[in-house]
């Protein structure tokens, strides 16, 4: 039993014993006693991100790091909630200052200066004082005509009178060229509308010349530029420039006003658009010169340049400028004055030209474009769609300041049926022109031309002396016919001789209008005669016209129309192929369009002519002698009017291009028109035969027979038959 209990007690010490050595949570036993636990080293990473842990008697806490706060705003925390992320830049005002931008960070922000400010040490962002420290590096910020002015942040180029920043004022000032918007009786006072542009582009110069204006009045370029198009637009809409001084004076003064306004645009890129015109305007502004390629673009063309080339090597006003200008309709204007295209001729043969494209300016703030240091590429695009050939090539020319095209620095790159790619050395407004080639059956279509209007020279000598010599046929229809012979060998010759000098301009100018008024005269003549045909049926006892009626209206009616027309479109006599009417702008419809009313008039007579005589013939008692004279002469008309009329229709097709068969039936009936009157007028009248031969025998038979013969005539007789011979009209029988 004793050693029982002894047991049991032994047992209760050792349970008494592991009860009052068991240390709290917290700690941890060592040598018998509590030692604290220090929970921060024995497990990492407690607290979790972005806290910090710290040990305390028993336990530990956790503190958010600085730039994060508790999740459920505690200081010291355990277990419970996270550390989250603080913005400064939000939570705090003006952390930075005013002077500054907040940049917040993980856990922490940054402090970033503005333009014109810089941090020293910890203290909050200063102004910097440009104009001293420029001055200090012996740098030049406002020009030599410009004074600086520190600013708050920044610096302003107060600008002496006749210089300008275009109101960005951090610029360096630049010189103003006002006189270039003078005029001084230049195209302004010929060109209306120009004179409004020059005057509105002036006042703005003198504005921004003027430190005082300058400084009151906010230029607006927008604005300017809106007006100076819509100022274009009211010259260019009316239609065609008169003169190339008109153009080169349009030409000049936009680019001039671009490179006023183009500083003043706000944007980087600006793009406008009229009826009339489209232009785009680059502009780059900074300290240093711009980099890198430029490409502006439109329908019509393409410009491919360089800051490096816009902004040049010259003192640099802080701004470079590029600008493509296209116009819409102005190729109409400048499709002339090729005079100057020299070196183009092909196996000796000089090409004429023609407008190819539309009219392109370039602009850049570069002041020395006349020799830049690389050249443009410029990309045109093509008006018609035509590959080049023999008999035609595409040329890159431009448009000088006295009024005529250059290739002078300006070269094809390549070329195909919708566009020509052209490099130039300067910049000006360009284009591209189609040098034309005549054919190679040229030399074939001249002799034929020669021969056959020789040929028709000669038969139509021979009807002028027979109608004003031959007294048996005299009266009005053989006026008439006189005078349409005299038309037609003077036309002819104005043909034959003049038709492709092209050279001087105002010659070939003068045998167009020779050619026109002649040729008018003669289908004028040719009308007269339906109208005698018509009298001579219609009127039978006044079939007779006055003479001076029948020359006001065969000479005086073309007078009026070819003085009409060269009043209107003086420009329209004469191209650089052919001295003929002009196929553009309608002009050559002053001579078609008579043309065709007097074919249609004609019709008109003949066709009552002739149902007129068939009533005649359906009488009971016709005088067919008289009859069968009317439908002779009526048929010999309606010949005649065939052949020049159908020569005519080939004519509307003959200055085109590809035209060679039409040109040989054109030059065949032209030939063969004083033949056939000659064969139709004289040799099938049988009167005119009679004088031929009486003329020569005459000449055959020798001089005393022919002194008997005349003796022997009774005079009584011979004025007895001439007198029978025009008793019913005074016309020749045939």
């Amino acid at each position: 039993m004793g050693s029982g209990k002894e047991l049991l007690i032994l047992g209760v010490l050792v349970m008494v014993r592991e009860c009052l050595t068991e240390c709290s949570l917290g700690f941890n036993t060592a040598r018998g006693k509590c030692v604290d636990r220090n929970e921060c080293k024995e497990t990492p990473g407690i607290c979790r991100g972005n806290a910090d842990c710290f040990n305390t008697n028993g336990s530990f806490l956790c503190r958010c790091q600085q730039g994060y706060t508790h999740s459920k705003g505690l200081e010291n925390f355990t277990q419970d909630g996270h550390c989250q992320e603080v913005n400064e830049c939000i939570g705090f005002t003006n952390i930075c200052g005013p002077a500054a931008q907040c940049t917040n960070l993980m856990g922490s922000y940054k402090c970033t200066c503005n333009l014109g400010y810089s941090k020293s040490g910890f203290s909050n962002c200063m102004d910097i004082n440009e104009c001293y420290e420029a001055q200090m590096k012996q740098e030049d910020l406002c020009g030599g005509e410009g004074t600086c002015i520190n600013r708050n942040g920044s610096y302003w180029c107060s600008c002496l009178k006749g210089y300008t920043n275009y109101g960005n004022n951090s610029t360096k000032c630049s010189p103003l060229k006002c006189d270039s918007f003078n005029g001084n009786g230049g195209p302004a006072s010929s060109l209306g509308g120009l004179a409004d542009i020059l005057f509105m582009m002036r006042n703005s110069c003198l504005a921004l010349s003027n430190p005082s204006a300058a400084s009151e009045v906010k230029t607006d370029g927008e604005a300017q530029l809106e007006k100076l198009f819509t100022a274009a637009e009211s010259i260019l809409s009316p239609g065609q420039l008169n003169s190339s001084e008109d153009v080169s004076g349009l030409l000049s003064t936009v680019e001039n006003a671009i490179m006023l306004i183009g500083p003043q645009l706000k944007d980087k890129h600006t793009r406008m658009e009229t009826t009339e015109t489209e232009v785009e305007i680059a502009v780059q502004r900074g300290k240093t010169r711009p980099t890198g390629p430029i490409q502006l673009t439109n329908e019509v063309a393409t410009l491919d340049t360089d800051w490096t080339t816009a902004a040049g090597t010259g003192p640099y006003p802080g701004f470079a400028l590029a600008a493509l200008l296209s116009y819409k309709k102005l190729e109409k204007s400048v499709n002339r004055s090729f005079e100057g295209l020299k070196g183009h001729e092909k196996d000796g043969v000089t090409p004429s030209f023609q407008i190819s494209s539309k009219v392109v300016s370039v602009v850049v703030s570069n002041p020395n474009t006349q020799q830049l240091n690389r050249n443009v590429t410029i990309t045109l695009r093509h008006l018609q769609d035509t590959e080049e050939s023999d008999e035609l090539s595409y040329i890159c020319a431009y448009w000088k300041e006295s009024g005529t095209w250059s290739t002078d620095g300006c070269y094809q790159q390549e070329s195909n049926a919708t566009q020509t790619v052209c490099t130039c050395e300067h910049l000006s407004s360009f284009a591209v022109l189609m040098a034309l080639y005549p054919m190679k059956h040229s030399f074939g279509l001249q002799v034929v031309t020669k021969i056959g209007l020789t040929i028709s020279l000669l038969c139509l000598v021979l009807c002028i002396l027979t109608f004003k010599f031959c007294r048996s046929i005299k009266g009005t229809r053989t006026t008439i016919h006189l005078h349409l012979c005299i038309c037609l060998f003077v036309a002819d010759l104005f043909f034959l001789a003049g038709i492709s000098q092209t050279k001087p301009v105002g010659g070939c100018s003068f045998v167009a209008a020779m050619l026109h008024y002649f040729f008018l005269a003669m289908f004028t003549w040719m009308l007269l005669e339906g109208v005698q045909l018509y009298r001579m049926v219609v009127l039978v006892f006044n079939a007779t016209m006055r003479p001076l009626y029948l020359y006001l209206t065969g000479y005086g009616t073309p007078l009026v129309i070819v003085v009409i027309s060269a009043i209107i479109r003086p420009s329209g006599y004469g191209t650089d192929q052919h001295c003929w009417l002009s196929l553009k702008d309608g002009l050559i419809w002053s001579f078609f369009g008579p043309v065709c009313f007097i074919i249609i008039l004609n019709v008109f007579f003949f066709l009552v002519t002739v149902w007129k005589l068939a009533q005649k013939f359906a009488t009971l008692n016709p005088d067919l002698t008289q009859l069968h004279k009317i439908r002779a002469f009526t048929v010999t008309a309606i010949a005649q009017m065939c052949i020049l009329g159908l020569m005519w229709v080939f004519g509307a097709f003959l200055f085109q291009e590809d035209n060679t068969v039409v040109a040989y039936i054109f030059t065949i009936l032209n030939s063969l028109q004083g033949a056939l009157v000659f064969f139709m007028h004289c040799l099938l009248s049988k009167q005119v035969r009679e004088e031929y031969a009486h003329f020569l025998s005459c000449i055959c038979t020798p001089q005393k027979k022919r002194y008997s013969d005349f003796t022997s005539t009774n005079p009584s007789s011979s004025q007895s038959q001439a007198l029978r011979s025009g008793q019913h009209t005074g016309e020749s029988q045939i």
